[in-house]
């Protein structure tokens, strides 16, 4: 059984990324924008209330990020866009929306 008490999803671009953190047991968001470098993600990653579970859509920023994180000890899941259900009629698309969504 998975139990983690962070929920962060982020938005990754080549040159910045958008993350969100939703806390289960207060329900805070946690909004931030951060650059690419693995290191700096991580560094936001384990200033949060543990433990912390990472979602964020395929690209082609790649995998990378991905095998940094779960080398880390952190648990990251890479989602396929297709496969994200998004609500009817939500036409506007931002990155801090997509954070919020995937977190």
């Amino acid at each position: 059984m998975l139990v983690e008490r962070t929920s962060v999803g982020l938005d990754v671009h080549a040159r910045s990324v958008v993350a969100a953190a939703i806390d289960g047991v207060t329900g805070e968001l946690v909004q931030a924008r951060l650059t690419p470098s693995h290191d700096h993600i991580r560094s936001w990653i384990t200033e949060l209330n543990g433990p912390v579970a990472v979602t964020y859509e395929a690209g082609p920023t790649g995998f990378g990020l991905a095998r940094f994180l779960t080398k880390s000890g952190i648990r990251c899941v890479v989602a396929a866009p297709s496969k994200l259900h998004r609500p009817a009629g939500d036409r506007v698309k931002t990155d801090a929306k997509d954070a919020v969504h995937l977190a």
